[in-house]
């Protein structure tokens, strides 16, 4: 009897290998998503040091005596003596440079070794975690049921990080320092790693086949619904269908979102595992109230705050040329934003829908001048011209906005009315960039792109009068296409020169890489010699063989639809071009050679380069300023620390 029961013990003690694996299966799903999140901890913590590490080694290490600078300056690379202390600082620029100045370009995409890093650790890090020791007890490996599961609990654990990176109000751009626009290439990045992991994951349920009654099952249903809208999310985040339908993209993406995460919630229910999902619902909902606080802050009058006030506010547009407006408005109380950053425009009687925003860089600058001391010398800059432009890019905001599809054809078409809209301010959003401890910062924009570097002007001139900026000397390089484009910003360029202090050397160059007007019977008047005329510092430039920063010139330059197009007074600009600061060239500019020339100039001291242009410039900037140019061996002998900000043309 005694033996029949001690039987009966040992055998419900044997474990089957189907209990056995479905216990460690369960252990380890719940268990890989915490390894994976603390592993992503890690990475952030380690970008976010290396962010503190670069501007502590710069503030320490950048600044040189007077005399270091003078006894260094000239001095040929391979004569210099190394100097040990610069090591720290060396290093950082060879991180600088390995992971920010080297490309990967394919297609229309070009992606720095950071990204592409990046990129790479978190595919190796969620693929590792999804199929690393999925062996059976029984020693089949890759079991199936192993990793199928597993990768559905990592997709849903990475659903909050994936909203986070695409919140404009986030703790990750906080911990970091990296901005929300850079973030958002990670946001399309995890998204897409995720999209694999769900079909996947799809994948290993549907081979087996799926049975008519299993549709029947709502949670079956809804994980179909999430997969599909995530499938079609990275199908219109592609760059080709942004750019040339982003309104489309922006509505879709709302609407997706919403499914995924409401198909992804209810899928994840049935398996008790929607505490991964929703906390991306209370993250998109503190970025929205945030948002929507901003929103009132700034634009109360418009809430009936402040009666009869609001119409104050309205912005005023202008077509400059048939593809930019400039559009300006009154800065609303208490909005206050650094250069370069963006502000996100709701023009309710533009826009498709009533809350639909745009992102557009602010082309003018918080100034602490004086009201009266900016409308004197813009009075003394040129006493026949209008200042109320120059006077907005000083205490206004003005946006400069290319005009493409949509949203700004339609303000466009306002604009050639010189039409007034409604518009709701939403932001400041981006990285600020303190410039005041560079001994020469270099600004290079294309087109548009000058509304991100023209502020960086502007304040650099205002923080060396002002006695907080140590920068001795500043160029300011712009690519147009058309040489009326001068006139977007000729006046406050004029006026910012003309109060620029002696101990700041300012150079404006501006290389025009269209088509020629020199046949134009307005040329003269605008300032412009015939080609055949003796080049000078204030005339296009058609010859270009005698100068090492200039390529190929072009020969002509047509203007279309000069009847629509918004010029400033003619004087004005003549005046403008003529100045002794301003250099005018056609032709694009050789950017490596500028570049290694301003390098040359600040031995021993430190640059900083800002660029905000089309991916040809980017790329064309960035190879500048890799070895030796900016190496560390260049450090080591003195050379200039460098530090680069990129801005490229983008959509969203």
């Amino acid at each position: 009897m005694a033996s029949s029961s001690d039987s009966t013990i040992m055998t419900s003690k044997v474990v089957s290998p189907a209990s056995e694996d479905k216990a460690i299966r369960i252990e380890r799903a719940n268990e890989y998503p915490h390894e994976v999140w603390f592993f992503l901890a890690c990475l952030i913590a380690l970008v976010a040091v290396f962010r503190l590490l670069s501007f502590v080694c710069s503030k320490m290490f950048t600044r040189n005596s007077l005399s270091s600078q003078d006894s260094e300056k000239g001095a040929s690379h391979s004569k210099a003596v190394v100097n040990i202390r610069n090591l720290p600082l060396a290093l950082i620029n060879l991180y600088r440079v390995v992971a920010f100045r080297f490309t990967l370009d394919f297609g229309s995409y070009s992606l720095d070794l950071a990204e592409v890093v990046l990129t790479m650790m978190y595919m190796a890090a969620l693929f590792t975690w999804t199929f690393i020791n999925t062996t059976n007890v029984s020693g089949g490996k890759l079991d199936v049921s192993y990793w199928s599961n597993r990768a559905g609990v990592l997709i849903a654990s990475q659903i909050p990080l994936i909203t986070a990176l695409g919140t404009k109000n986030n703790i990750i751009s906080f911990i970091t320092g990296v901005s929300y626009e850079n973030l958002n290439f990670l946001h399309r990045m995890a998204a897409r790693v995720v999209f694999v992991l769900v079909w996947a994951h799809a994948g290993a349920k549907i081979a087996p086949g799926l049975e008519a009654t299993d549709l029947k099952e709502a949670w079956l249903r809804c994980g179909i619904l999430a997969a599909a809208s995530l499938s079609s999310l990275c199908i219109i985040s592609l760059r080709p269908v942004r750019a040339r339908a982003y309104e489309f993209f922006f509505y879709t993406h709302l609407v997706l979102v919403l499914l995924v995460l409401v198909g992804a919630y209810r899928h994840t229910e049935n398996f008790s595992y929607q505490a991964y999902i929703w906390p991306s619902f209370i993250i998109w909902g503190i970025d929205r109230i945030i948002r929507v606080i901003r929103l009132v802050a700034f634009n109360h009058t418009y809430f009936g705050f402040d009666s009869g006030a609001g119409k104050a506010l309205d912005a005023t547009t202008e077509l400059l040329t048939p593809k930019c407006v400039r559009l300006t408005l009154k800065r609303p109380p208490h909005f206050k934003w650094s250069p370069g950053q963006v502000a996100y425009l709701i023009t309710p009687g533009v826009s498709s829908l009533p809350f639909e925003s745009h992102p557009f860089t602010i082309a003018s600058y918080d100034s602490h001048m004086s009201l009266k001391e900016i409308t004197s010398s813009a009075a003394s800059t040129d006493s026949d011209s209008n200042t109320t432009p120059t006077i907005s890019y000083w205490k206004e905001l003005v946006f400069l906005i290319n005009v493409q599809e949509g949203f700004t054809k339609r303000l466009a078409d306002i604009a050639a009315r010189k039409g007034s809209v409604k518009v709701y301010l939403d932001g400041p959003y981006g990285a600020t960039h303190n410039l005041n401890t560079y001994d020469t910062n270099v600004f290079i924009a294309g087109g548009t792109g000058v509304s991100h570097t023209l502020p960086l002007l502007l304040d650099t001139i205002e923080g060396v009068r002002n006695g907080k900026s140590i920068c001795k000397r500043v160029t300011f390089i712009w690519c147009i296409r058309d040489p009326r484009n001068i006139t977007w910003i000729s006046s406050v360029l004029a006026q910012a020169l003309s109060i620029t202090p002696d101990s700041l050397k300012v150079a404006v160059r501006i290389f025009v890489t269209g088509s020629s007007i020199s046949n134009s019977p307005d040329v003269p008047a605008l300032g412009y010699e015939s080609p055949e005329a003796t080049p000078s510092i204030s005339s296009v430039e058609v010859d270009s063989s005698h100068t090492p920063v200039f390529e190929k010139a072009q020969k002509t330059l047509p203007v279309e639809n000069q009847d629509d197009i918004l010029v400033d007074n003619p004087m004005s600009l003549s005046a403008f071009v003529n100045l002794p600061s301003v250099t005018m060239r056609q032709g694009r500019p050789s950017l490596t050679n500028l570049l290694k020339e301003e390098a040359e100039e600040t031995r021993g001291g430190s640059m900083c380069v800002a660029v905000c242009g089309s991916r040809s410039i980017a790329s064309a900037v960035r190879k500048g300023l890799q070895f030796p140019v900016s190496g560390p061996l260049t450090v080591l002998r003195g050379g200039a620390n460098v530090s680069l900000h990129v801005e490229s043309f983008g959509y969203a």
